[in-house]
């Protein structure tokens, strides 16, 4: 609607001044004319002003003001003349440059027409008459005016106009059904009344800077670009026609972009893949989705990505959309710029299995071998006598790299690392002087990557096409890892269980050492010369039970007492104690993810591991440095990436913990967790400290791997399983100090069932001496045998868990049958949990680890006799 209303006005006040837009040509100079008589004037009237004041000025003072004036004429009279003889004025107004630009518009063969902000022309260039038919500036109408006339040109023209109401350019291409010069009302000598195409004009429009009167103006720029547009049209109908041949070839043609995507396959392989053209967009597919992945290694790189092969003709089987296979011989083709980069490929694919160049039978065996060649799992290509490589399948390609296809001169001994050349070098040497019966070879591949393979090489029969040898290889890099975790596991395992065995003889030791010096700890003053000494053995030996318990945490037969835990609580609490333990040089930085997972851990083991990772990396760091640790919840999906085969695809919390420390080489770190295993220089550590905190973790359910580079730090990273509270579970409680008893004397009867003789000797001394009756027992038979004939009441059985004859947990359940209420604590080196497997569900018995003192005996047993 305002579209309409700004014609109609724009075309009536056209018509209106009709006579103004005759004299358009010389509007600025007629104007410019009336303001140079208007100076004059005033110039005149202000002389006679001048002339008839001076009859009123006295007479003593007129002939000095005469005087005055005549000078001051004599002066500017003078200053004219130099004024003049320079050319500054006399001169023309409309100089030189004026002209010029004039001249300039005047002969452009674009239309120019310039309005004002209400749409009348002040100046329009010759063009513009000839373009639009005006034979006579009568004639002349706006842009706007001649445009709006045609319906489907009216909304560009007032698109046009809003855009300069806001003082910015713009330009459109608009179309007319017949010449400007006939939209305008005009015969037209140039152009004919009508073409089969219309016309096309090109439309500019731009604001102007405001004339001499300070009015806004708008520049109009009228280009006829018909021809332009029918060569576009031609071009573009030859394109169609182009792709309609090249659409419906009897051949395939496919194109795929470096990125392995597919930039363009015509209708014909569309048809043979049963893919509907124009419902599936080429660049939503990749080659991967045509052709299985291994068969692709001709083409693309591990990563996906396009490679130049030197073999431009390569048989394959492409999968179409019901997953069955085509089997299609591809001319192949990948361009390459100056620089070494990469284009979309241009490749011929012809459909095996409908060309007519061969004989049925003959075409299917080929068809069957070519599916087998490229499709087997196993690397297979032929060396000729100058070590130049034949045929080979795309597993080869795939596993030995790009560079080892059909044809090149390369030396595939250069394809391992330099301690396998020679063996390989020998093995192809023997293939090609014709030997076969060679033993294979166990290589690995020199490249990015630890791949290794196992290559049989074997000498064949001269034929056509000179081969000498053929190799087989297939990759073993997953089976020599899972090996070597297998033997890292096995290793691993079997020094758990050498260090628990020694925890456990240690910790019979360490108990009766321990004990023996508390009974003379109470037969001696503090006075006394050997107090000290016996003081001394003491430390000693809980010194070394010390390190038993770090023995039996990396072999995880430590007793834990899990409960939940939100770390970034643990954390916060922790790196307080880091701070002061990490000292002034080392920095802490502590980063919690977002919403962590709760964890079930032990407590206090989680922060000696925490403790031990942080000294370890303080110790790295002689010079100072920043210690890291990062917390952050890892995906089912992320964990399923590691490449770690023991690892679940579940979800965890890692803890990473890092520093920027020395490092350490490979050899180092494949033995950091092993026990009494340092770097460190004698007497500054035991080498158990990472051990501990292997067994902690595994012990959690967790997993623990290390990352280090030399000169650049190291990197631990843990993952804890992500807790989730089951239906029915009972919370794990935190255990609490339970309270000091003042008086540990009793007067129970007490069972002592312990194989080893001097713990025995101890333990029935001290509970004697604190008043109870104490029988002993070697085994647990023997102990059933006693229980029969004495005739006290048992009260209460200490019994130890690994004997011979009968355990500790069978003589539980032999008892319980005649005393279902009866108390009995256990005594172990092991953790609680190495052997309440072996119980029922719901018994119940208290645990006292080895090594204990007098002490925790006596306060063990006061304790469970309390509870009754």
């Amino acid at each position: 609607m305002n579209n309409k209303a700004r014609i109609v006005v724009t075309d009536s006040r056209s018509n209106k001044n009709s006579e103004h837009y005759s004299q358009a040509g010389s509007a600025g100079a007629t104007e410019l004319g009336q303001k140079r008589i208007m100076r004059l004037t005033l110039v005149v009237v202000l002389l006679i002003v001048c002339v008839v004041g001076l009859f009123y000025v006295p007479q003593e003072y007129a002939d000095q003001l005469v005087m005055g004036f005549l000078g001051m004429f004599a002066t500017l009279g003078i200053l004219c003349l130099f004024l003049w003889a320079l050319g500054v004025v006399g001169e023309n107004t409309d100089s030189e440059e004026n002209k010029l630009s004039r001249q300039f518009v005047d002969t452009l063969s674009e239309g120019i027409c310039v309005t004002d902000n209400v749409g009348r022309i002040v100046y329009a260039n010759p063009a513009y008459k000839q373009l639009t038919g005006a034979d006579n500036d009568a004639a002349l109408r706006s842009v706007e005016t001649i445009f709006s006339r045609d319906p489907d040109a009216a909304d560009a023209i007032f698109r046009l106009g809003q855009v300069i109401q806001s003082n910015q350019a713009a330009d459109e291409e608009i179309r007319l059904p017949v010449s400007l010069s006939a939209a305008n009302g005009m015969t037209g000598k140039i152009a004919p009344m009508r073409a089969e195409n219309g016309f096309w004009y090109n439309v500019q429009v731009r604001p102007l800077p405001t004339d001499e009167a300070g009015q806004p103006l708008q520049v109009w720029r009228v280009s006829d670009i018909s021809n332009n547009r029918k060569s576009q049209e031609n071009i573009f109908q030859e394109l169609q026609t182009a792709i309609d041949y090249l659409d419906h070839a009897p051949v395939g043609f496919l194109s795929i972009n470096p990125d392995g995507r597919l930039a363009y396959l015509n209708a014909t392989l569309a048809e043979w893949l049963q893919l509907d053209i124009a419902e599936v967009r080429p660049s939503d597919l990749h080659l991967f989705d045509l052709v299985d992945n291994q068969a692709a290694g001709h083409l693309l790189a591990a990563n996906g990505t396009l490679i130049k092969p030197a073999s431009e003709t390569i048989d394959l089987d492409l999968m179409d959309a019901s997953g069955r296979s085509v089997p299609v011989r591809l001319v192949h083709h990948v361009p390459q710029s100056a620089e070494g980069v990469l284009g979309a490929s241009r490749s011929v694919v012809i459909n095996r299995a409908k060309s007519g160049d061969a004989s049925d039978a003959l075409r299917a065996a080929e068809v069957r071998f070519s599916r087998f060649f490229n499709n087997t799992p196993i690397a297979i290509a032929s060396v000729t006598r100058d070590r130049r490589l034949g045929r080979c399948n795309a597993r080869f390609v795939r596993l030995f790299g790009p560079e080892f296809v059909e044809g090149r001169q390369v030396d595939l001994v250069n394809s391992v690392v330099e301690r396998d050349r020679p063996n390989l070098r020998a093995a192809l040497t023997a293939a090609i002087n014709g030997r076969s019966g060679i033993e294979p070879i166990e290589v690995t591949l020199d490249g990015e990557g630890d791949h290794s393979a196992k290559i049989y090489v074997s000498g064949v029969e001269a034929n056509d096409d000179n081969e000498a040898a053929i190799i087989f290889a297939s990759e073993t890099t997953e089976q020599r890892t899972l090996e070597e975790q297998f033997a890292q596991s096995q290793k691993m395992q079997a020094i758990g269980q050498l260090a628990g065995g020694v925890a456990h003889d240690f910790n019979n030791v360490l108990t009766a050492i321990i004990g023996f010096s508390d009974l003379l700890l109470n037969s001696h003053k503090p006075s006394d010369p050997s107090f000290q000494d016996i003081m001394n053995i003491k430390q000693n030996a809980n010194r070394a039970a010390g390190l038993v318990r770090q023995l039996l945490a990396f072999s995880r037969r430590q007793t834990l007492r899990p409960q939940i835990l939100q770390l970034s609580d643990v954390m916060s609490e922790v790196s307080v104690m880091l701070d002061r333990l990490l000292g002034e040089k080392v920095s802490l930085e502590v980063r919690h993810g977002r919403d962590l997972w709760p964890v079930k851990a032990d407590l206090n083991q989680f922060e000696q591991v925490i403790m031990n990772l942080a000294v370890n990396a303080r110790d790295a760091m002689p010079e100072g440095g920043t210690v890291k640790v990062n917390t952050r919840n890892m995906l089912a999906d992320e964990a399923g990436r590691l490449g770690h085969s023991e690892v679940p695809a579940a979800e965890f919390v890692l803890i990473e913990v890092s520093d920027t420390g020395t490092g350490m080489p490979v050899e180092v770190v494949s033995k950091v967790f092993e026990p009494f295993f340092t770097t460190k220089d004698v007497g500054q550590g035991t080498g158990l400290g990472l051990s501990t905190v292997y067994g902690i973790i595994k012990q959690t359910d967790g997993f623990i791997y290390v990352d280090s580079e030399v000169d650049k730090g190291t990197t631990f990273r843990i993952m804890l399983p992500r807790y989730v509270e089951k239906e029915g579970e009972e919370q794990p409680v935190e255990v609490k100090k339970a309270p000091e008893h003042a008086d540990l004397t009793g007067s129970a009867t007490i069972m002592l069932v312990e194989d080893e003789e001097a713990v025995r000797a101890f333990a029935a001394r001290a509970l004697a001496s604190r008043g109870y009756k104490v029988h002993e027992a070697s085994t647990g038979t023997e102990a059933l045998e006693l229980i029969d004939e004495i005739d006290d009441q048992i009260d209460l059985v200490i019994s130890d868990v690994m004997m011979p004859e009968m355990d500790g947990p069978t003589l539980l359940k032999r008892l319980r049958e005649t005393q279902p209420d009866l108390k009995i604590i256990f005594v172990s080196g092991y953790a609680e949990d190495a052997f309440a497997k072996n119980l029922d569900e719901g018994d119940k018995f208290s645990f006292l680890p080895k090594p204990f003192s007098l002490k925790q005996l006596a306060t063990a047993v006061k304790e469970v006799l309390d509870e009754a």
